[in-house]
C-alpha cells in the first residue's frame, strides 16, 4: 500500500483506541460530530465486542455489530478519519431473538479508497441515548476495468492485490492466554495489510471445553480467560453463541475484526466435530442432548448471527457458498464442504448418489458454471478441506476405516466422495478453464500440495495446486499421509516432529496463508507465514494464458 495510507493507518490506530471496546471515546470522535451522548453510562447501550467487517466488493461492504441490549444500529462512513463529512446509514434493530447482533450493507464505497466506519447504537427509549461508537478503518478493493486478456495484450495492468486465510481458531482447548499475548497471530496477519481475509472454517470449538489451566509440551502452563459458555461443550443456543462471544473478547481479533473485511466459510467445529448424516453421540457422555441435528440447527444458527456474511436471499437464507469478483486478476469462489454432505461412510462406493454426496448436485453445477464463466486470470477456490490428505473418522460397524474428508485411503481410480472432485477436475480441463488454485485449512499444520496428473490413478485433469494454511491459535498436528487417486505431492509442510500432537501455541507452529497478486505480470505468489509473520515458505505461479 502507498505510504500516505500506511501512515493514515498509524494515526487512526493511535486514535482510534475504541476498536477495541475501550470505555474512552477519542476526543477526535466526539468533537467532529459523533452523535451526541447523553444519561447515565448505565442507560446507553454498550457495543462490547466491537465490530467486524464482512463480504468486501469494490463498492460495497458488511458492516456486523453487537449492543448488548434491545436498541437500533447506526453506521457512519467516511473518507476523512474525523467524519467531517460522513454519510449516516440507519440500521437494523438489535434484539434478543439474534443476540443483539445486527449487520448493515454499506454500498457506493469508492473503489481503492481507505474508508473509515463508525457504529454506535441508539437506545429504543430515547434517540439520543447513544453507545459510545466503535470505530473501523479499511481500503475498498480496485474496480475491475477489463477482463484478464487485458495482462497480456498490452491493456492496463491491474492493481496489485494482498489477502490472507486461514482457519481453526481457539481449538483443543487452547484459547485466550493474556500472558502469551492473546491470539497473536491475528496481529501477525493485521500488520501485512490484507484487503481481506478468507477464515476457511472451524471458527469456533463448540466441541472442545476451555478450562483456566491446561498443561502444555516442555512442562509449560497454559492459562486461559474462561466463561461459562466455553467451559463444557456446546448445547444451547447461547452457549454456541457465547463461543463466538468468547473470541471476541481477545484484543487481536477485535483489532483485526476492525481494519481486514472478512470472508467467512465454515466446517464441522461449528457444531461438533466431524458431524454428518452418521454422526452419533449416544456414547459421548459430554453430551446431554443427543440430537445431532438439533445441534446442528443451534449452530446454524449462532454461525449466522455471529459471521460478517451477507445473507444470500430468502430461496436459501442459510446458503453460505458463494463467490467474489475482483476485477481481472481475481475471483473467489466459496464452497461448503459441510452441509450437502451424506454421512461419513468408508467412501467406497463406485456410483455417486447420496453416499457419495459432499458438495452436493446444486453446488458442484454452480461451481463448475461460475468457473466457466469467470474471465479474472485466477480463480481461487476456497475450501474449508483439503482434497488429497487421508482425514480418518473412526471405523464404520463393520470395522473398516470412515473417512471425513474426500480421500479414502485407496490410491485408485474415484470411489466415493472422489466422484464429485473427479467431475470437476474433468469438467476444468475439457472447458479450459486455466489458473485455478485451491486455498484450504483443517488439518492444523501449513502445506504445499501439487496435484500431478501424470502421477494420478485418476488423470483426465490439468495439473493444480492446493496450499494449507492453519491453525489460529489452535493445536497443532499433522502431517496427515496423501491420497494418490489425484495424484498429490508434497512440496512443502511445517508440523510437529513425529510423535507429537496437540502442541500448543507455545511451540510456534501456528500458520496462516497470504497470497500476492502481481498486477503488471499477473502473477501469484503464496507465502506461509508463521505467528511472527514471518514466511517460512514462498511460491510463485505464473499464469497460463489461452
Amino acid at each position: 500500500m502507498p505510504n500516505s495510507r500506511s501512515s493514515s493507518r498509524r494515526r487512526f490506530l493511535h486514535l482510534g483506541s475504541a476498536v477495541l471496546g475501550g470505555a474512552a471515546v477519542p476526543s477526535w470522535v466526539t468533537a467532529q460530530g459523533a452523535p451526541a451522548l447523553v444519561a447515565s453510562d448505565g442507560a446507553r447501550p454498550r457495543v462490547l465486542q466491537g465490530l467486524q467487517l464482512g463480504d468486501p466488493s469494490h463498492d460495497s461492504l458488511l458492516v456486523w455489530s453487537r449492543s448488548d441490549r434491545p436498541a437500533r444500529m447506526v453506521v457512519e462512513w467516511s473518507l476523512d478519519r474525523h467524519f467531517r463529512q460522513a454519510t449516516r446509514v440507519v440500521g437494523p434493530y438489535a434484539l434478543a431473538d439474534r443476540d443483539f447482533t445486527v449487520r448493515q450493507d454499506l454500498t457506493g464505497l469508492p473503489a481503492d479508497r481507505e474508508v473509515f466506519v463508525r457504529v454506535s447504537f441508539q437506545a429504543l427509549d430515547s434517540a439520543r441515548t447513544v453507545s459510545e461508537p466503535v470505530t473501523g478503518r479499511l481500503v475498498t478493493l480496485p474496480a475491475g476495468r477489463h477482463g484478464s486478456e487485458g495482462l497480456h495484450r498490452g491493456g492496463r495492468h491491474a492493481a496489485d492485490l494482498r489477502f490472507v486465510w486461514g482457519g481453526d481458531t481457539a481449538g483443543q482447548g487452547w484459547g485466550i492466554n493474556p500472558a502469551f499475548g492473546g491470539m497473536r497471530i491475528y496481529e501477525a496477519m493485521r500488520v501485512r495489510e490484507p484487503r481481506f481475509f478468507i477464515h476457511s472454517g472451524d471458527s469456533i470449538y463448540a466441541d472442545g471445553p476451555i478450562q483456566p489451566v491446561v498443561q502444555a509440551e516442555n512442562g509449560q502452563t497454559w492459562q486461559n480467560i474462561v466463561t461459562p459458555e466455553v467451559s463444557k461443550v456446546a448445547e444451547t443456543l447461547d452457549e454456541f453463541r457465547g463461543r463466538y462471544r468468547y473470541n471476541l473478547l481477545d484484543e487481536n481479533v477485535r483489532r483485526f475484526n476492525a481494519e481486514v473485511p472478512q470472508i467467512w466459510q465454515w466446517d464441522d467445529h461449528e457444531v461438533t466435530n466431524n458431524w454428518s448424516d452418521a454422526k452419533d453421540l449416544s456414547a459421548d457422555t459430554r453430551y446431554t442432548e443427543k440430537s445431532v441435528p438439533l445441534l446442528t440447527a443451534r449452530g446454524t444458527r449462532a454461525f449466522l448471527d455471529y459471521a460478517p456474511l451477507r445473507p444470500f436471499d430468502a430461496r436459501e437464507s442459510q446458503r453460505v457458498y458463494r463467490r467474489f469478483s475482483y476485477g481481472p486478476l481475481l475471483d473467489v469462489f466459496v464452497i461448503d464442504m459441510r452441509s450437502y454432505r451424506g454421512p461419513n461412510t468408508d467412501n467406497l462406493q463406485p456410483v455417486s448418489g447420496a453416499q457419495t454426496a459432499f458438495l452436493g448436485r446444486e453446488q458442484l453445477e454452480w461451481l463448475k458454471d461460475g468457473l466457466d464463466r469467470s474471465r479474472a486470470l485466477w480463480k481461487v477456490i476456497a475450501a474449508d478441506m483439503p482434497i488429497g490428505l487421508n482425514i480418518g473418522d473412526g471405523t464404520t460397524a463393520a470395522g473398516a476405516s470412515r473417512w471425513e474428508a474426500v480421500a479414502n485411503g485407496n490410491a485408485a481410480a474415484p470411489l466415493g466422495r472422489e466422484l464429485e472432485v473427479a467431475e470437476l477436475l474433468r469438467f476444468i480441463r475439457r472447458r479450459q478453464v486455466r489458473n485455478t488454485v485451491w486455498l484450504t485449512a483443517d488439518v492444523h499444520y501449513c502445506a504445499a500440495h501439487y496435484y500431478d496428473p501424470q502421477r494420478a490413478a485418476f488423470d483426465d485433469f490439468d495439473g493444480f495446486w492446493e496450499f494449507v494454511a492453519g491453525p489460529l491459535n489452535a493445536g497443532s498436528f499433522g502431517p496427515n499421509t496423501l491420497d494418490g487417486t489425484f495424484g498429490p505431492q508434497l512440496m512443502f509442510f511445517k508440523a510437529p516432529p513425529a510423535g507429537q500432537a496437540n502442541l500448543s501455541p507455545y511451540a510456534g507452529l501456528q500458520f496462516f496463508g497470504e497470497v500476492n497478486l502481481d498486477g503488471r505480470s499477473g502473477a501469484l505468489t503464496v507465502d506461509m507465514r508463521d505467528l511472527d509473520g514471518a514466511s517460512v515458505y514462498s511460491k510463485t505461479l505464473a499464469p497460463r494464458f489461452g
